[in-house]
């Protein structure tokens, strides 16, 4: 815990970094590349690119002034920030540059208001900070290291198959190059992938979700392609230039987003557009199960819902299973009925009799508003926000606050 006197000035920038925490946060990153462009090879560029990695951090940053006192409040979000660090290769050496640069920004974009005291007293909060994520982070590289069939870093990994489940979505099935065994992990989780892009003239990482329950033999992600601005840069050339027997180097899957199977109370899965990956993971883990699982999944229309054969199957076949399909936009061949059940955004309301079960588990992922729209709903509801969980894409923004 930082010192008293030290909370105290940290929590006194809170009207500045409320004013300028995104220019400050835009100076750190501009500053980082430009005097350590190695670590474009670690950061999203897409990210940047789109500002959405400049705004999550300026509101983390914004959060620990505010909480600082407060270290519990922020035990979520220092979960889910260790999960992806360990994902991408962040390492205790990294932590000094950064926090040498967000000091050295802290002052050029505060000017006269970053005393030498305010900097020295968040140099020693950064410093409190980084110790909490080393730590867990190198538990986490530890239990990837020391797991059956696991490894710390990254390993090399075959594409099998390529599966085109939609017109915008394509199964990769990935098996280890060495041949060795695979990892146990929980349904929910991600892995990240790296790829060298060409166009960029960098590496890039992205997490993908294992949308396939864990087994002996592969690991599967289903990848959206997205657009052609950096964001879309790696799923562009997993779809586009990938191929079958192609290497690819894998990190251990990770995430703190994940079925909670030492329970054997209901299960509703809520997802939106390629947010069914992780749920199909937890679905067909349920499947052997006689524990209740409603799946409810929103799309565009037939020609982008992924996995739509496969869930109506699990769904056909176990008298515990259920789906529930919402399109917002039918195409002119999609059947009411047959190839969805309600038309419109999912709205849990509508089927609030089928979804409002005593004691289940909520799991949300999709777009941001999708999964707002959720929450506000099953909060509504009176449901424990300890019963709601959710998987954010792209850089943590705060939907459980």
């Amino acid at each position: 815990m930082p010192s008293p006197r030290t909370i105290e000035l940290v929590k006194a920038t809170v009207p500045a970094l409320q004013a300028h925490g995104l220019a400050l946060t835009t100076h750190f990153y501009d500053r980082l590349f430009s005097n350590e462009p190695e670590l474009k090879n670690i950061f999203n560029l897409g990210n940047q690119a789109g500002g959405q990695q400049q705004q999550a951090l300026a509101l983390a940053v914004l959060a620990y002034a505010q909480n600082i006192e407060n270290p519990s409040a922020l035990a979520p979000v220092a979960s889910r920030i260790a999960h992806k660090h360990a994902s991408i290769g962040i390492r205790p050496d990294h932590y000094p540059i950064v926090g040498r640069h967000l000091l050295a920004s802290i002052r050029e974009v505060l000017g006269e208001a970053a005393t030498d005291e305010i900097i020295a007293a968040w140099a020693e909060a950064y410093g409190e900070l980084a110790d909490v994520l080393i730590a867990a982070e190198t538990e986490l590289y530890r239990a990837s290291a020391t797991a059956p069939g696991g490894w710390s870093g990254w390993r090399e990994f075959v594409v099998d198959r390529k599966v085109r489940e939609s017109e915008l979505i394509t199964s990769f099935y990935l098996r280890p190059a060495d041949s060795g065994a695979l990892p146990p992990f929980v349904p929910g989780q991600f892995i990240s992938i790296v790829l060298y892009i060409p166009e960029l003239g960098v590496e890039q990482i992205r997490q993908y979700s294992l949308s396939e329950a864990p087994n002996t033999g592969y690991f599967r992600i289903s990848v959206k392609r997205e657009g052609q601005d950096p964001a879309g840069a790696v799923s562009n050339r997993l779809h586009d230039a990938v191929a079958i027997g192609e290497t690819l180097r894998l990190s251990p899957p990770y995430g703190d987003f994940y079925l909670h199977e030492e329970r054997d109370t209901p299960v509703v899965l809520v997802s939106g557009g390629v947010g069914l990956t992780p749920m199909v993971s937890m679905l067909n883990a349920l499947a052997p199960t006689t524990r209740r699982a409603v799946f409810v999944h929103g799309a565009r229309n037939g020609r982008v819902h992924a996995l739509k054969g496969h869930v109506e199957q699990l769904a056909a076949d176990r008298a515990h299973v259920e789906h529930v399909v919402f399109y917002d936009a039918p195409a002119a061949d999609d059947v009411a009925g047959r190839d969805y059940h309600f038309e419109g955004i999912v709205d849990l309301e509508r089927i609030r009799a089928r979804v409002e079960l005593t004691d289940a588990d909520y799991y949300l992922c999709g777009p941001l508003p999708f999964m707002l729209k959720q929450r506000d709903t099953l909060l509504g509801w009176g449901i424990g926000r300890d019963r709601i969980h959710y998987e954010v894409f792209g850089p943590d923004q705060q939907i459980a606050a």
